[in-house]
């Protein structure tokens, strides 16, 4: 029934207008007004991803929105510059380096947070 859906994704946020400088200048995404307000992550090749205001907002625990890149090395160094920090870890298995990558068993991935606290990442796929 539902395997023909074309499912997207929507996490909340506690700030819209923060959220959209935040995706839109930072991040350099296509961010659209939606239904009821909300925000549309506009991304090439996906159906929207939606961004909901909620109050008593928490961000996730986990990531919500991975984007893959050629060379996560490259667009670390990128959003560094543009004021993004990123996430450092260092658990059994998942440790990453200085600039927070983290190479091991898996992709190439770094992790960082939007304003609203969401972990977002960039990631190597062959």
């Amino acid at each position: 029934m539902l395997k023909n859906s074309k499912a997207f994704s929507s996490f909340s946020a506690n700030d819209l207008d923060k959220a959209k400088e935040f995706y839109q200048s930072t991040l350099g995404l296509d961010v659209r007004i939606g239904q009821m307000d909300n925000l549309e992550l506009h991304i090439s090749g996906s159906i929207p991803v939606l961004i909901y205001p909620k109050p008593d907002h928490e961000p996730a625990t986990f990531t919500v929105l991975n984007f893959p890149v050629e060379s996560v090395e490259a667009t670390v160094d990128h959003l560094v510059e543009k004021g993004v920090q990123f996430e450092h870890y260092d658990y059994p298995g998942l440790k990453t380096n200085e600039k927070g990558i983290f190479r091991g068993d898996g992709p190439v991935i770094a992790w960082f947070k939007d304003p609203a606290g969401n972990i977002l990442s960039v990631l190597e796929i062959d």
